[in-house]
């Protein structure tokens, strides 16, 4: 499978998302300093959750509007939005005007954007893929996502400080092209029946659709175990970075002199790099194997070597155990999507695609509880600890891929079915 045997919306998207990830991350990731900074850490704390809090009930609305009144309209609204607010933190810290006031604010619109866009991409790109294409797609995806924001950041750390402004105009061109393709190259992939309702009327239907997804069992299931083999990737910058800065001696790698601290970016920077480089041979390297057992024993060894990363401070086993777990994750990451892709009816897809948007969100949040609970537990409790998070969303998906491989079965029958139809 090639990439110019996709469909036309997807290679659009893939082109947008380097471009619009890539600048982003020059900026969005160091935020954070800059609100601590005009606001003070505490407070610059709470207005993060804040925004947080604000993208995930957003988050619902947009995958109920995106199946009822279609993908592309909201994509458009939204990145219009985005466009404006792009503009407006540009000028609020520009040379002639600085508000970080509404700044935040317009960081809180585009969390919103983002809310509502997201389920509406994500369930358009299965609208559009064949089953048999996915993983492919979600390898490619997800090398460009890595690529950029690993690119995007180096490069910010170094221009955020004194540019600023530049990098918040370069943001608006960005913006501004995504409003362009979506508008006139993206093509509707959901025409749902246009029917008037009213306002009480969609609130009811809104809460009916988010109840349907509820009692899908096995998609619940499949969202739990995300969540579970997700946090532990968060642990390296929480409780596995915290614990390396505080309990590693100084070690000697190679010619250098390492710390705890030079440990935690070493090992960010050698998953980045060779992510980016093991998934170009992902595709090819995962059809050498069935989806089942590829998904749960590329999760185990994810679990493990963040287990190892939790107990060892052996610099040459954190560095084997990173190299390790990340061949798990890249051979994981796209069968794992495209196990997801295969579950939501057409009807409700974005439905579904916001209410699994938030692994994310609550895998944050049970990194952030070990790292509370790590004052009070010694460092091989936390790390057994850890270990079973990761090894009970291993045996979740050793347990629900039989049924997983039913409708990924399914769904590519019809497909079949529809192409006969066609011809």
């Amino acid at each position: 499978m090639k990439f110019r045997e996709f469909h036309r919306n997807i290679k659009i998207r893939i082109v947008e998302t380097f471009v619009s990830r890539f600048i982003g991350s020059m900026i969005f990731p160091f935020m954070s300093i800059y609100l601590a900074v005009h606001f003070g850490a505490t407070v610059a704390g709470l207005l993060l959750l804040i925004n947080v809090g604000i993208g995930i009930g957003i988050n619902f609305l947009g995958g109920y509007f995106a199946d009822q009144f279609g993908r592309k309209k909201v994509m458009l609204w939204a990145e219009l939005l985005r466009f404006l607010a792009f503009m407006t933190m540009a000028l609020c810290n520009s040379p002639w005007y600085q508000s970080p006031s509404i700044t935040f604010a317009m960081m809180t619109v585009n969390s919103i954007c983002w809310g509502l866009a997201g389920p509406a991409n994500h369930a358009m790109l299965i609208d559009v893929s064949l089953p048999s294409q996915r993983k492919v797609i979600y390898s490619i995806t997800y090398w460009v996502n890595n690529l950029s924001i690993a690119v995007g950041g180096i490069i910010g750390a170094f221009l955020f400080k004194d540019y600023l402004f530049e990098l918040f105009i370069a943001l608006s061109f960005s913006a501004l092209f995504v409003v362009v393709i979506v508008m006139f190259f993206i093509i509707e992939s959901h025409f749902p029946e246009r029917t008037k309702m009213q306002p009480v009327q969609h609130v009811k239907k809104l809460l009916s659709s988010y109840k349907s997804v509820l009692n899908d069992r096995l998609f619940v299931l499949f969202t739990v175990a995300g969540v579970l083999t997700l946090s532990m990737e968060f642990q390296l910058t929480n409780y596995i970075g915290i614990r390396l800065s505080e309990e590693m001696p100084t070690q000697t790698f190679l010619f250098w002199e390492v710390d705890g601290v030079k440990t935690m970016g070493f090992l960010r920077s050698e998953n980045t790099i060779l992510v980016a480089i093991l998934m170009l041979f992902a595709a090819r390297l995962s059809k050498s194997f069935q989806d089942r057992p590829l998904l749960v024993g590329c999760s185990f060894l994810f679990t493990i070597g963040y287990g190892a990363l939790a107990y060892s401070n052996n610099l040459w086993v954190l560095v084997i155990m990173m190299a390790i777990l990340t061949v798990g994750e890249v051979l994981k990451v796209p069968v794992e999507q495209s196990y997801m892709a295969s579950i939501p009816p057409e009807h409700a897809r974005s439905t579904y695609m916001a209410f699994n948007g938030l692994k994310f969100n609550l895998s944050m949040l049970i990194a952030s509880l070990t790292v509370a609970v790590s004052s009070i537990l010694p460092t091989t409790v936390m790390a057994i600890l850890i270990l079973l998070i990761g090894l009970t969303g291993t045996w979740i998906y050793h347990l629900i891929t039989p049924q997983l491989d039913v409708r990924k079965r399914l769904e590519m029958e019809m497909e079949e079915v529809s192409g006969t139809l066609e011809s």
